[in-house]
């Protein structure tokens, strides 16, 4: 088994980057996510979200680990926390822990290596996917708010070309 940690920071408020997450996939940094399904998803006595997600992927893999179908004994278990920064409440700050098991075959350890540095790779893309979310959310709110207002002005310019 292999065990791979990271820890980033986003520039924006915990309530953001959380929307966010929920709403990562499919983005087109990760193509390769071709479903999530929502296991379970509670919140616990202290506030706390958890949610556990299965996500159905399309790895790519070479073309020998396809013959000895490793599609069969890869096992990754990833584990992302999102808190707020202590400091700056204006910060979040991403934990991400993964364990990665190969299984069945003599060379499982240099796998779950290689899968390792796969999964650190995407990770830099899922903190982009994560960006341009939050990107799309913001523009979806001032849209919103700018359909708003133009519908508030329309029925009081109404009023008050009626007087």
């Amino acid at each position: 088994m292999k065990i791979w940690t990271s820890e980033h920071i986003f520039n924006h408020p915990w309530e953001t980057v959380t929307k966010a997450a929920m709403q990562k996939y499919p983005n087109p940094m990760n193509p390769g996510v071709v479903g999530v399904d929502v296991l379970n998803r509670h919140v616990d006595t202290q506030g706390r979200l958890y949610s556990n997600r299965l996500l159905s992927t399309e790895w790519g893999l070479p073309s020998l680990a396809k013959t000895i179908s490793c599609t069969n004994i890869v096992s990754v278990d990833e584990k992302l926390t999102y808190r707020p920064h202590p400091q700056d409440p204006e910060k979040t700050i991403l934990t991400q822990e993964a364990l990665i098991s190969v299984k069945g075959i003599s060379l499982s350890s240099y796998l779950e290596g290689l899968m390792a540095k796969t999964i650190s790779a995407n990770a830099g893309k899922g903190r982009e996917a994560m960006e341009w979310v939050i990107r799309r959310l913001n523009t979806e709110i001032e849209e919103l708010a700018a359909t708003a207002q133009a519908t508030i002005r329309i029925p009081m310019a109404a009023a008050v070309a009626e007087k």
